[in-house]
């Protein structure tokens, strides 16, 4: 069995319209391209119908992909979060021991990271080592530049 996909309802209603919008815009722009090099005679050296047909099957990866993504999802209930640790979909702000900044970040699904958002994948070094961590708790987290030492401040969903 596949593992299960976690979303939010923004998140999940995103990956919808995009396959929607793979499944019928894309489909059409595909095989209006696959057509009009087929127009342009022997198929055998033609290196535009080539392209196209390479297209239609990358475009058919990605939407048999996502399909099965969202088979998969499941919608993350915010309402069941316990605000007494930080867990997925939790807002943290955190510390650096180190320089004093403090930082908020929320703690998303790994499809829904967006670090300009200030959203971090849960499945991220940083995520993982906040994760089960209480207010006041200090979490240490090995990150590619050694170790950092970051005191959880808040926790709000």
């Amino acid at each position: 069995m596949s593992e299960i996909v976690y979303y939010t309802e923004e998140g999940l209603e995103k990956l919808r319209n995009e396959l929607e919008h793979l499944k019928t815009t894309e489909r059409r722009n595909v095989a209006r391209q696959i057509s009009e090099a087929r127009d342009k005679g022997d198929l055998s050296e033609n290196a535009e119908y080539d392209a196209a047909k390479e297209a239609q099957g990358l475009l058919e990866a990605k939407i048999a992909k996502m399909e099965s993504e969202f088979s998969r999802a499941r919608i993350l209930d915010e309402s069941q979060i316990d605000l007494s640790k930080v867990l997925i979909m939790s807002k943290v702000t955190i510390k650096n021991i180190q320089n004093g900044a403090t930082m908020s970040y929320e703690l998303v699904p790994e499809s829904e990271a967006d670090l300009k958002s200030k959203k971090i994948s849960i499945s991220s070094p940083i995520a993982k080592g906040l994760l089960g961590k209480e207010v006041g708790e200090i979490a240490e987290i090995q990150v590619p530049n050694g170790l950092m030492k970051f005191e959880i401040i808040d926790i709000s969903r």
